[in-house]
Order: C-alpha cells, then sequence, then structure tokens
C-alpha cells in the first residue's frame, strides 16, 4: 500500500511539475534583484522591521505558508472581508489562529516610506518578512525571488479545503503537497518549520487522548494540565522543545514519538513509514535541515505567483485598490 502510494505521488509531482514550469515560463519571472533599482530602500525596511518584532516570527513563517497554499503567493490572506467577498482570515484553518497581520501593516507602511510610494507588493513582504523571521530565530538565510503582484480576490472556500489541517494522515499530506507541486522531501522539510511556535489545545487534543500508543507518556501528562477533555481550546503548547529557535529539534522530537500534532507525527512510524528515514536523516544533520530548508522555502515561495500586468500592487494590504 504504501509502495503504491509513493508511485502515485511520484507521477503526480511530475506532471504538477511540468505544468508549473509551463506556466511560469508565460509568466514574468521572479527576481531576488526585483528591487534592486526600483526601491533599493525595500529589502532594508523589511528587514529592520521584522528585527523589532522577534516574538511574531513563527507566526509571519506561517502567515507566508498559508498564504502560498491557497491559489499561490499574492497576499490574498491579507484581505479583510467586504460586502462582495468573505476573505480567507476567517476560514477554518485561519480563524483564532493565524497572526502577524498587524506587523504586515506596519512592515508595508515602513516599505512604503522608504520607499516614496507603493512599488513593493504585500505578497513580496510576506515572503521576505517570512525569510527575516527564519534568519531572527536562528535558521539559515537564502534569497527571496521578488516581483510578485497582489490578488484582487480570495478563495475562502479554497483555504478551508487547501491547507493541511493538523488531522491529516501522512497519505493526505502527501497528496495536499503533491498538488502544489511540492516533494515528499518538501512535505518533511517544510514541516521542519513546527520547530518554532505554539499550538492551541483544540489542535492537539484529540491525539492527547486518543493516540496514547504514539505519544509519550511524560508529554501526554504534562499536557493534559492545560488542554484538558473540555474547555482550554486556546491554551497553548509548544509545537517542540526549542519554539523560539529554528532548529533541527523537530526532528528529536517525532523519533521520541513527542511530536504535538497528529500531522506531525504521521512523519515518523517507527522506522516502517515513507517519510521515516527523512525524519532520522534531518534528526541526525541539522545543517543538512537548514539548507534544505531555504530551498523549499525558494520553491514554495514560487508557486502560483502573480506577475507581469495581473494583480495589482496593493496600498493597503487588507483592501484591494479602487
Amino acid at each position: 500500500m504504501a509502495s503504491r502510494s509513493c508511485f502515485s505521488v511520484a507521477c503526480a509531482v511530475a506532471v504538477m511539475a511540468f505544468a508549473i514550469l509551463a506556466t511560469a515560463s508565460n509568466a514574468q519571472p521572479l527576481d531576488p534583484h526585483f528591487y534592486d533599482k526600483l526601491c533599493p530602500a525595500a529589502l532594508p525596511a523589511i528587514r529592520k522591521a521584522v528585527a523589532v518584532e522577534p516574538c511574531m516570527g513563527a507566526s509571519l513563517l506561517r502567515l507566508h505558508f498559508h498564504d502560498c497554499f491557497v491559489n499561490g503567493c499574492d497576499g490574498s490572506i491579507l484581505l479583510d472581508d467586504t460586502p462582495f467577498f468573505t476573505g480567507e482570515k476567517n476560514a477554518a484553518p485561519n480563524l483564532n489562529s493565524i497572526r502577524g497581520f498587524d506587523v504586515i501593516d506596519r512592515i508595508k507602511d515602513a516599505v512604503n516610506a522608504g520607499c516614496g510610494g507603493n512599488v513593493v507588493s504585500c505578497a513580496d513582504v510576506v515572503a521576505v518578512a517570512a525569510r527575516d523571521s527564519v534568519i531572527t530565530l536562528g535558521g539559515p538565510s537564502y534569497d527571496v525571488l521578488l516581483g510578485r503582484r497582489d490578488a484582487r480576490g480570495v478563495s475562502q472556500g479554497a483555504a478551508n479545503n487547501i491547507i493541511p489541517a493538523p488531522t491529516f494522515d501522512l497519505d493526505r499530506l502527501i497528496s495536499n503537497f503533491a498538488s502544489h507541486g511540492l516533494t515528499v522531501q518538501d512535505l518533511v522539510v517544510l514541516s521542519g518549520g513546527h520547530t518554532l511556535g505554539f499550538s492551541r489545545c483544540t489542535n492537539f487534543r484529540d491525539r492527547l487522548y486518543n493516540e496514547t500508543a504514539t505519544l509519550d507518556g511524560s508529554l501526554a501528562a504534562q499536557l493534559r494540565g492545560p488542554c484538558p477533555l473540555a474547555g482550554g481550546d486556546d491554551n497553548l503548547a509548544p509545537l517542540d522543545p526549542t519554539p523560539a529557535r529554528l532548529d533541527g529539534g523537530y526532528y528529536g522530537s517525532l523519533l521520541r514519538s513527542r511530536g504535538l500534532l497528529h500531522s506531525d507525527q504521521q512523519l515518523f512510524a517507527g522506522g516502517l513509514g515513507p517519510t521515516d528515514a527523512l525524519v532520522r536523516f534531518y534528526g541526525a544533520n541539522p545543517e543538512a535541515f537548514r539548507r534544505d530548508f531555504a530551498e523549499a522555502m525558494v520553491r514554495m515561495g514560487g508557486l502560483s505567483p502573480l506577475t507581469g500586468s495581473n494583480g495589482e500592487i496593493r496600498a493597503n494590504c487588507r483592501k484591494v485598490n479602487y
């Protein structure tokens, strides 16, 4: 069953990768030097703004992920509801969960001031802020491909259906990433972003009380206080032992059955699963994780961007230009 699943995924990835490349060939390519002449102050302004908000690093990284997985990295997640559409902020995976919108507003204002006008898209602000947050929290640097434009619409339905849920089993995680042209390795590496931040009790309660065979007993005992069977939905627990530092601790947790979320622990099945070898590898090779995480972030950041004359450059990240 596992081998058949992996074969299907490999085929799907190949087809999707070809489709993405074909689409990209008809669009303006993203370029890490896009703002070098247009606004040399743009990236330093973002870096400076992120540096004063280190506690928001995990949230800004997650904001980028949730933006990219719904119709591409186009800043649509930032749009507020209007009389004409319901935004993605209130989709189930984002409601009471995704944060950082105020931080993006402040960064956008700083960038507009530094550039003397509205020349940097909100989608690019999110992508660069995620990278700078990774660096601030001890992770690797990487070149962010730039030149995205902002969406003028949203899809709450897509956000509800496409963003991977903490309840997903491994097969569903693999197929979800494959639908975006991302590989099994990308799944394991990008999941390593859960080395940062916290999760709400409502996201791990079912695992805590119904998956005792795959959850370390001492961790379970620690979690039952802040996460009772009823109530405490918004109480938080760290996703790994070092929630303010991007390191390989996440994989060590999985190897010891200490993955907080069901979807996380699905990546390691005691040596029997298709992703187990990757978890062992990154757990033993933190530098390889840093390298591959950087490369996977670049690939994710290239998902279906709006470029050229498509979309717009929003003056206010929360609403479309009129």
